[in-house]
């Protein structure tokens, strides 16, 4: 099953208040090291905000496959010839493409921009079963928000894949100039929705990322496969179900 990183049952407050946060932090601490599982309530006014990575969690990366496989390399030649940091200088906004294009490569050999752009574009693919359980979540009015590091090319994203008629693209690290695992992004997120970290639930695949939102307060869900998500959500009272004729109907 996928990851669930178990915190105290308590309820789920979507305003900032000293009383519920004190209360929230007492809890958390309290809980620290028990095995309680979380329970929301499925009232509208108290539905859970929904965070959600976007690469190998929403859309398929290219990157582990496809990518080499453009360059004529394994995975592994490619990380060995690449510039240590120009792609994650990408992810934060901190360069452009046509940068990214002149230092991609640490020994400075050209780099065919739009052959990449192209590679990668054709390689994005929903996950299997996600937008089905991102359709089901919208149609039950639960607020979702991609919290991705990613760079300007997630537009690419949606031009194919359409992913904001289900979230909203709010969190990326080409626009924050931050990067998950960072604590600051975590709390970045928290203030700018105007709630309590308790208040979210945050879907990851690389624990780490899911570790640092449990660091801050935040729900954290390791994603597998969405059939274990499904589980996983069901069982922290997250509704996954619905009527299949008024969802065809949408």
């Amino acid at each position: 099953m996928a990851v669930l990183l178990r915190l105290p049952a308590i309820p789920f407050p979507l305003k900032h208040s000293l009383h519920s946060t004190t209360r929230i932090r007492m809890a958390l601490k309290s809980q620290k090291n028990k095995n309680t599982q979380v329970s929301f309530p499925s009232t509208t006014q108290n539905l859970p905000i929904l965070l959600f990575d976007i690469m190998d969690t929403i859309v398929r990366d290219p990157f582990y496959h496809d990518v080499p496989a453009f360059f004529r390399m394994s995975f592994e030649e490619l990380i060995e010839s690449k510039h240590p940091t120009a792609w994650i200088e990408f992810e934060k906004g901190m360069i452009d493409e046509v940068e990214l294009a002149r230092k991609f490569f640490k020994d400075g050999r050209p780099l065919d921009l739009e052959g990449l752009k192209n590679c990668m574009k054709e390689g994005y693919s929903y996950i299997e079963g996600v937008e089905e359980l991102l359709q089901v979540l919208k149609h039950n009015n639960y607020q979702m928000h991609a919290f991705t590091n990613y760079p300007i090319w997630y537009e690419m994203i949606e031009d194919k894949l359409n992913i904001s008629k289900y979230l909203s693209w709010t969190f990326c690290s080409c626009i924050n100039g931050k990067r998950k695992p960072d604590p600051e992004f975590f709390l970045e997120v928290v203030r700018d929705l105007k709630v309590d970290a308790a208040s979210c639930i945050f879907v990851d695949d690389r624990m780490r990322n899911v570790e640092a939102a449990k660091e801050v307060g935040i729900v954290g869900l390791h994603f597998k496969n969405v059939d274990l998500l499904r589980q996983d959500l069901s069982l922290m009272g997250i509704v996954i179900s619905i009527d299949q004729t008024n969802l065809a109907q949408e």
